[in-house]
């Protein structure tokens, strides 16, 4: 898949409204992913950066940006996380340097579109209104599997990236691996009430009490 799918993608999902539109422009593109894509795609439309902080502020990037643009789209998702995985492992004496040369070598590849897109993704400022929730939606109508089983599955791995990736690339199988594990927190869910215990260990297949 193209960085331009991706952002072709976030931007009809700001241009539209209505969640329901948003969901199916999220999930079209996340069908065309390939499963080394997927995760990188479900974090981008979130507007996260898998890589997390790499160091560079707003005038670093503006800097690093080309004065001139790729004419036609051609970087993969693939050449873009690889490159940010160097940018962001590049540590030491001329690291700043470094980084810089980096991204103005990624940017030279890119459209102005794609700058723009790379540059509010780094910065954390890519809000096309792709939040969790409609994510969640989006996987679940890509992948064709009930919502309450991707939300259960991000409740116990505590990311969806791994699980969009094993829905939409094993379907429901896939889940089947994401269970409770030792020292890995639950992800905050809105609880449901039983009108007693036996109807609550109905529902749950592992359960304790607390006074």
């Amino acid at each position: 898949m193209l960085l331009n799918d991706i952002v072709e993608t976030s931007r009809r999902v700001g241009e539209v409204s209505g969640r329901l539109a948003k969901i199916e422009q999220l999930a079209g593109c996340l069908r065309r992913a390939v499963a080394d894509e997927i995760d990188i795609a479900v974090a981008w439309l979130s507007g996260e950066l898998r890589q997390g902080r790499i160091g560079i502020g707003y005038a670093a990037l503006r800097e690093a940006m080309s004065d001139t643009a790729a004419p036609t789209p051609s970087l993969t998702l693939g050449d873009v996380n690889a490159a940010l995985d160097h940018v962001s492992q590049t540590r030491g004496s001329g690291s700043g340097a470094e980084r810089l040369r980096l991204l103005r070598e990624l940017f030279a590849g890119a459209t102005r579109d794609e700058q723009e897109f790379l540059v509010r993704l780094m910065l954390g400022e890519l809000r096309q209104g792709a939040l969790e929730g409609l994510m969640i939606e989006a996987v679940a109508r890509a992948a064709e599997i009930p919502v309450a089983e991707i939300r259960r599955a991000v409740m116990l791995t505590g990311s969806i990236a791994p699980v969009a990736r094993a829905a939409l690339a094993e379907g429901t199988a896939g889940l089947a691996r994401f269970a409770i594990q030792l020292l890995r927190p639950l992800r905050p869910m809105l609880a449901q009430t039983a009108d007693v215990v036996t109807d609550a260990l109905a529902r749950l297949p592992q359960a304790g009490f607390e006074y």
